[in-house]
């Protein structure tokens, strides 16, 4: 049984038979649901016609599973010396689509190529991997030097900002590409970097949910509590205030209202809803300032430093609150406000069910109604009628749970998991660092994608669209990922020899 093992191995040039097998069972279950998704029973052949997905996906499978040959081929030195170029030619395709690309669903992020359609941004990914792995791998390279850390966040950080929304509008494969932050923290980056990065999203999204003034108000608060308890004499006192300012805070609107109506204003119309959110930061700013200044004028350097600190830390969550919701929606276009609006506020959709909350609430009415077991191969009523747009796509994962049920969503998810598994496997049996952290950058982008893409189809993240990896149709998002596990593979076969 050995022997025969290790002669199908020598056959696949050495491969991991088990990543392979996983690839290659992803790749046929992927063309299976697009299949499903396509079907027309008058015309059951229609897999062999090249002006269909299914016909389309069929042939991108053949390129790519021949694409894994010539990679198993070729010098595994050849991918670590040319790392470098493979990422720079990438970055020149980026920006290419602003002039000869093509706009599809707002995004200009695609090259039109006969009857064809080629997405770059793919193919920097498996050069962003490549060329993460050539510099952390390099002699010299320290991530605890500031040096070291910009140019390895510059990698990653110039073809998102490319494909952000400012330039090329295709969000979701911008966001892919802080995966690369998993790496760096398993090269060894500081822990640090990791808490200021959960800080900042957590203060985006609270821009994003609440009134930025509120928000505001509540970091006073936590603030002034902590300025307060460390800094103040009389602090029964003081905090007697600072809880009478946390009441206020909580029953603002009938307060502001009762104070309005007692000046002989109408509540309704004297004073406007901004206004009227703005003041709720006031009597905080006050109590900060009261804390604050009299204890930094002390001169006490060690008091100044922690002052300092504060300080800083509430100015930057501050500007962070208002600027996530100026950006959001003032600069945003309107379809992708509407995207983080039904996300953040689950109690739009069901108000605006046939406009932006349309794709959500299909995309889980078809998941939901596949049960335990499902409906059965393209026995799915919903995947027929096309209730769920680009299903073939953004929402493969829809058909999968109506056709396969609970059962089939699961093996689904074990797969891709064991996938990530044996990949971290792979990884760790490296003898070169090369093709440890490439291995690694691969998993990252691969955990992304399943994660974002699962969950946006069941409404635990925006609808940003991003593919499924192997399933979803697409011939650039098949071929970035192939060439990711085949490289991996090829580098694996050689391992002994780094």
């Amino acid at each position: 049984m050995i022997t025969g093992t290790r002669q199908i191995s020598n056959a696949a040039g050495g491969a991991d038979l088990l990543t392979l097998g996983l690839y290659v069972a992803l790749v046929i279950i992927g063309w299976l649901m697009i299949f499903a998704v396509n079907y027309d029973p008058n015309a059951p052949f229609s897999f062999f016609d090249l002006s269909n997905n299914t016909g389309k996906q069929l042939f991108f499978m053949v390129v790519c599973f021949a694409l894994i040959f010539v990679i198993m081929m070729s010098d595994w030195a050849f991918w670590r010396t040319f790392a470098f170029f493979i990422y720079l030619f990438s970055l020149i395709l980026l920006p290419g689509t602003l002039i000869f690309g093509r706009e599809i669903n707002g995004a200009y992020a695609w090259y039109q190529i006969g009857g064809f359609s080629l997405q770059p941004a793919e193919i920097a990914k498996f050069g962003t991997c490549l060329a993460m792995s050539a510099y952390l791998s390099s002699t010299g390279v320290d991530l605890r030097e500031w040096r070291s850390r910009i140019i390895a966040m510059g990698i990653f950080l110039v073809p998102a900002i490319i494909m952000s929304p400012l330039i090329q509008n295709d969000t979701g494969s911008a966001l892919v590409f802080f995966s690369f932050m998993m790496v760096l923290y398993r090269e060894g980056l500081s822990p640090t970097w990791y808490l200021v990065g959960f800080g900042i999203t957590a203060m985006v999204l609270l821009g994003l949910v609440f009134d930025p003034p509120f928000v505001v108000a509540w970091l006073l608060a936590f603030t002034n509590f902590r300025l307060i308890s460390r800094f103040r004499t009389r602090t029964q006192v003081w905090l007697g205030v600072w809880l009478a300012l946390v009441l206020i805070t909580i029953w603002w609107t009938p307060i502001f209202n009762w104070v309005l109506a007692q000046a002989g204003v109408d509540p309704a119309t004297g004073v406007d809803e901004q206004q009227r959110s703005l003041a709720v930061m006031v009597p905080h700013f006050i109590l900060f300032a009261a804390t604050f200044l009299p204890n930094y004028l002390k001169k006490n350097s060690l008091v100044q430093s922690h002052l300092r600190t504060w300080l800083l830390m509430l100015s930057i969550g501050i500007g962070l609150v208002f600027a996530a919701n100026f950006a959001c929606y003032t600069l945003l276009a309107p379809h992708q406000q509407q995207r983080i609006k039904i996300w953040l506020k689950p109690g739009e959709a069901a108000a605006d069910a046939r406009g932006a909350a349309y794709n959500l609430l299909h995309s889980k009415m078809a998941i939901g109604s596949g049960g335990f077991g499902g409906k059965g191969f393209l026995d799915g009523n919903m995947t027929k009628l096309k209730y769920v747009p680009e299903q073939s796509t953004d929402f493969i994962f829809c058909t999968i749970g109506e056709e396969q049920g609970f059962i089939g969503v699961a093996a689904i998810i074990v797969v891709f998991f064991w996938l990530l598994y044996r990949i971290t496997v792979l990884a760790e049996r490296q003898r070169s660092n090369f093709s440890r952290v490439y291995a690694y950058c691969v998993a990252g982008v691969l955990f992304i994608h399943v994660l974002v893409n699962v969950g946006m189809t069941m409404g635990l993240f925006p609808i940003i669209g991003i593919p499924l990896p192997f399933i979803s149709y697409g011939g650039s998002s098949l071929i970035g990922f192939t060439l990711m596990i085949g490289v991996l593979l090829k580098l694996d076969s050689n391992r002994n020899l780094a």
